[in-house]
């Protein structure tokens, strides 16, 4: 009687070293995308899970899983950037300007009370 091997029946994936050997270039390129480590890791589980989601033969097909993993991931932190800018643009609560300084707050503290505002002399 012979055992099943491969994913799933206990035998590690033979692809499997070679694509989490590409998790510490992946971190450092969402990194530099993203700015947070917390999201740069997010990102990298996002594209692995990604990955795993494919049907094994797609996976066969890739012939460097390296430059796909790089590419999703890089699209993964473009998207995430977008997003985020589209929650900066949309702020929903009552807009307040910025406070003008005060007469007091121009004064340049020479003597004879000078102002450092040329529209004040």
């Amino acid at each position: 009687m012979t055992t099943p091997t491969g994913p799933g029946h206990g035998q590690p994936d033979p692809g499997l070293s070679a694509i989490m050997s590409e998790r510490r270039q992946l971190i450092n390129l969402s990194y530099r995308l993203l700015g947070s480590l917390a999201d740069a890791e997010d990102a990298v589980q996002e594209t692995y899970a990604r990955w795993y989601a494919m049907p094994r033969p797609q996976q066969q097909a890739i012939e460097s899983p390296g430059a796909w993993l790089t590419k999703v991931a890089s699209r993964i932190c473009l998207d995430l950037l977008g997003s985020a800018r589209a929650r900066r643009e949309r702020y929903v609560g009552d807009w307040l300007p910025e406070p003008l300084p005060g007469p007091a707050d121009w004064v340049s503290g020479r003597p004879g009370g000078t102002t450092a505002d040329p529209a004040d002399r």
